[in-house]
């Protein structure tokens, strides 16, 4: 055989050894490799799925949570409006019935006022009348005597006899 013959033997030769050792690899991956990869990969999926679950999950929660904080802002706000309409109301209520008080108050002191001045006033004509009476005993005393006195009551007694008459 000649040289050529060789040569093309050791060509095919390695031809045929590649495509083997391509095809022992094929066989490999698609035996071995290939389920490990495809495993890993379909963990890889189910963790990404259940992490979006989960991220979807956590969204939904938000929302909920949202809306609840929401409704007790508005829920809050009701209760401040009830609180402020209830505190005037009651603020208003005290005020006219403070003012009530007050005015009868006044209008007590007014009377207990006049009552306590016309007392005075009497107490004051009663001591005023009783120094008058007083002073005036004192004077007529001083000017007139026995005799000036006698007079004075027969004179008084004679007009009553006359009238009388």
């Amino acid at each position: 055989m000649s040289a050529q013959t060789y040569l093309t033997i050791a060509i095919w030769s390695q031809v045929i050894s590649a495509a083997v050792f391509i095809a022992a690899l094929v066989y490999m991956w698609r035996r071995f490799i290939q389920p490990v990869v495809l495993a890993a990969q379909q963990r890889s999926n189910q963790q990404i799925a259940e992490a979006e679950r989960h991220r979807d999950d956590a969204k939904a929660a938000l929302t909920a949570l949202q809306e609840q904080i929401e409704g007790a802002k508005r829920d809050a706000e009701l209760i401040r409006a009830r609180a402020e309409r209830q505190a005037a109301y009651e603020r208003n209520g005290i005020i006219a019935e403070a003012t009530d008080s007050g005015e009868r108050l006044v209008r007590n002191a007014r009377g207990e006022l006049d009552r306590a001045r016309a007392a005075a006033r009497e107490r004051l004509r009663g001591e005023l009348l009783a120094r008058a009476l007083e002073s005036a005993n004192a004077g007529a005393a001083r000017l007139i005597d026995t005799s000036v006195n006698e007079r004075l009551v027969h004179g008084f007694l004679s007009s009553l006899e006359r009238s009388n008459g």
